[in-house]
């Protein structure tokens, strides 16, 4: 899972028929903890309403078929909404 904020939408005019009932947003991925090989921004199908500006939970990889009940040809899907974090310090 990855930690991040939809930066903006995503808008494609032609795509796989499967994606047609997903929203497509670009996800900015939070720097810390992030097991990307390159964090940098990156598409996601929407499966809970999140909006732009949302810090979101994002399954990636093999793991989106197990969240979404048909083939979608996709490798990150949104799955959470974030409405807090508390992170303790290390030293």
């Amino acid at each position: 899972m990855v930690i991040g904020r939809v930066a903006g939408n995503l808008l494609a005019t032609i795509k796989k028929p499967e994606l047609e009932k997903y929203k497509l947003f670009v996800i900015e991925p939070e720097k810390a903890g992030t097991h990307l090989k390159n964090p940098g921004y990156f598409a996601a199908i929407d499966l809970v309403g999140a909006g732009i500006g949302d810090r979101v939970i994002v399954l990636t990889g093999s793991q989106v078929q197990n969240a979404v009940s048909d083939k979608v040809p996709a490798d990150a899907a949104i799955v959470g909404i974030v409405e807090a974090m508390n992170i303790k310090n290390k030293k």
